[in-house]
């Protein structure tokens, strides 16, 4: 079973205990969450209203598995943070990091990249940035990358459009394999550059903020194989997911888990599912609705 030897990580918790590894319960819990939005709030990106819920996850032996538009550089520090030395995913979909010796053994087609297992699903970030210069000229006016934004005003420019703190919009612009958009044209324009986009080769994702491009990825197909790693690990066929989400790059993985929890967003409207069956969606926005609505969860799968 996929049951973290902490020994192994090296990684520093930042005023925090250290928590002990528990077996997993059978079968097999997991949640995959958003980060921005959902367990980090908004504005201020604080998961503090969270903090206990994280903590009794810990101690049930729930990995609490992010997934997420951000970079590793931004999730390491993150993590630390958190208390969480589970895997994760970045960029979304686009890499899986697995914290080497977190399993019985190394996953098949994955690389070591700085202590962890690197499962990759997309090509590099200069793939997309080089699409987005040389085919994209009659919507240059209409938007924004991250890499423009860095260029013309250093951390300010990545500062001014997310909000962050420089230091925080430098660890955002550390990319591998996806560029962010900053769309300031029509709806009807963005269509058209996300069609024209889609026709070259990329995939287009409307996150919170921004049009992420990027490789043929999405946050569902990235569920769907940490889990199969976690089911192949602990000889089962099966388990109970949870997916935690607030915007459409939300929307593959909210469709793939056994339940869905949508986090409410003063912001933006709720993503559309096709699904009907155990949906949940919050009346409190950020972390507040990510821990009631996985204390509910939790009520119904203990």
């Amino acid at each position: 079973m996929l049951i973290p030897n902490y020994s192994s990580r090296g990684l520093e918790t930042v005023n925090k205990p250290s928590l002990a590894a528990k077996p997993f319960s059978l079968p097999v819990k997991l949640i995959f969450t958003d980060l921005d939005g959902s367990l980090l709030d908004h504005h201020s990106y604080s998961f503090q209203p969270a903090e206990k819920m994280l903590v009794e996850l810990e101690q049930l032996g729930i990995p609490v598995i992010p997934i997420t538009s951000k970079t590793k550089a931004e999730l390491l520090p993150l993590r630390s943070q958190l208390n969480n030395q589970h895997p994760f995913i970045i960029e979304n979909g686009a890499a899986i990091y697995i914290p080497c010796g977190y399993s019985s053994q190394q996953p098949e087609n994955s690389k070591i990249v700085d202590n962890f297992w690197v499962i990759e699903n997309a090509a590099s970030r200069s793939t997309w940035q080089a699409l987005l210069e040389s085919e994209t000229a009659d919507f240059s006016s209409e938007y924004q990358t991250f890499d423009s934004a860095f260029k013309e005003h250093g951390p300010a420019g990545i500062s001014q459009l997310t909000g962050l703190t420089h230091q925080l919009a430098t660890l955002a612009n550390q990319r591998d394999y996806s560029e962010p958009v900053h769309w300031t044209g029509t709806p009807e324009r963005k269509k058209l550059f996300a069609e024209k986009m889609q026709s070259l080769g990329a995939t287009v994702l409307q996150g919170g903020r921004f049009l992420n491009i990027g490789g043929n990825t999405d946050k569902g197909r990235a569920l769907l194989q940490l889990e199969a790693l976690y089911l192949q690990e602990a000889a089962q066929e099966a388990c109970q997911t949870l997916a935690i989400g607030d915007s459409g790059n939300d929307i593959s993985m909210l469709e793939q888990a056994s339940a869905a929890l949508i986090i409410k967003s003063d912001h933006h409207s709720a993503p559309t599912l096709a699904r009907s069956e155990n949906i949940a969606i919050s009346t409190e926005t950020g972390p507040q609705g990510w821990a009631s609505g996985v204390a509910d969860w939790l009520q119904v799968h203990r």
